[in-house]
């Protein structure tokens, strides 16, 4: 299990210690990584005011964190956190459009041969519109291990549980999501 650097603990106890603007070293070091790891899992929809808000209840919150994890992995926690309330409130993406629009199109590469774009266009939406059809826990642990390449180790501490506990949510997310790309591509079959 990750632990929190030697650096991270130096600027924690800084900013507890009455300098609060040390706190601003911790923004600039993860706020871009807190920012793609959260767009990554839940589009870009918002992603922005949910990085500023975790980092604001983190601040408040500092006196908590004890140091068993890595600052990273705490501060995780609260933007997961931060963002599923934050969704609880929104209204659901209801169309393509709004899903694109969601989750941008990074495909656009001209170096690319429009068929080869057209074809990963196609898988991207396939695959997505598969992992709607997910439970929300079911996506979020496999973006966290396939995209964000987190350790089981970091998930583990990130959602409170064993390691053999996070093997068997990833068994069981990618086998949900094999059955909803197969349900998917069946229902899309002339």
């Amino acid at each position: 299990m990750p632990k929190v650097s030697e650096e991270d603990l130096e600027i924690i106890q800084m900013t507890l210690s009455e300098a609060t603007e040390a706190f601003g070293d911790l923004v600039d070091k993860y706020q871009g990584r807190l920012y793609n790891s959260i767009v990554q899992v839940f589009g870009h929809r918002d992603a922005e005011d949910i990085t500023q808000d975790a980092f604001v209840k983190a601040f408040q919150n500092l006196d908590s964190f004890l140091g068993n994890s890595s600052f990273y992995t705490w501060l995780y926690r609260i933007a997961f956190n931060t963002a599923v309330s934050h969704f609880r409130k929104k209204r659901p993406i209801k169309s393509i459009e709004e899903l694109q629009e969601a989750i941008g199109d990074h495909l656009a590469n001209e170096s690319n041969p429009p068929d080869e774009l057209m074809e990963r266009k196609e898988r991207d939406e396939h695959i997505q519109r598969s992992l709607d059809f997910l439970k929300e826990e079911h996506k979020t642990i496999l973006i966290l291990r396939e995209v964000e390449r987190m350790s089981y180790e970091t998930l583990a501490d990130l959602f409170a549980v064993p390691v053999g506990t996070i093997r068997s949510r990833l068994y069981r997310a990618r086998m949900a999501l094999r059955e909803a790309t197969s349900r998917y591509f069946d229902a899309e079959s002339p």
